[in-house]
């Protein structure tokens, strides 16, 4: 049995993890998650901060917890462009030899949830404080918020998921 280990209790991160990998592997497979510290900020402020704090926990987990076929970290993030506040994800999966990675789609943030991270709140806190919200980081998300739920923080996950996980689909073309 392929056993995976997500650096995250998060069940949205849980949940996407296994239901995008789902149809890729061939086998039955048992996933696990666990917390470890990305090493960044709470809340990643770029591109470059988010990417390293699901690298970070991935190799903590590689590091941390053998015996795995897979250790998958998730990350979100966001970013200041010149037409406002964008969020986004980037996951990382490693076997412990071979690493895939992907970003997911991103989204531009309303006004008054940038004006909140950027005086230091977490997005899944702004949120909150927004959309008169409880633990929404463990539910929908901004997106899901945002878009009555048509795209869920799970679904906006999903196809990152999968791309992060192309490089152990084919192997010799990854080396």
């Amino acid at each position: 049995m392929i056993r995976i280990l997500v650096a995250s209790k998060n069940p949205v991160k849980i949940e996407a993890v296994k239901d995008g990998l789902k149809p890729l592997l061939n086998d039955e497979f048992e996933i696990t998650g666990v917390s470890v510290p990305s090493g960044v900020s709470d809340q990643p402020m770029s591109e470059t901060e988010t990417l390293k704090g699901a690298s970070n926990r991935v190799m903590k987990l590689i590091n941390l917890h053998s015996g795995y076929d897979y250790y998958v970290g998730l990350e979100g993030g966001v970013e200041d462009t010149t037409t406002g506040l964008m969020a986004f994800a980037w996951m990382v999966i490693s076997d412990g030899q071979r690493i895939g990675k992907a970003r997911t789609a991103s989204f531009f943030l309303p006004p008054k949830v940038a004006e909140l991270v950027h005086g230091g709140m977490e997005l899944g806190h702004a949120d909150d404080v927004v959309f008169s919200k409880s633990n929404s980081k463990q539910q929908n998300g901004a997106v899901g918020l945002l878009t009555n739920d048509v795209i869920t923080r799970k679904l906006l996950y999903l196809p990152a998921v999968q791309m992060a996980f192309i490089p152990f689909l084919n192997p010799e073309l990854y080396l």
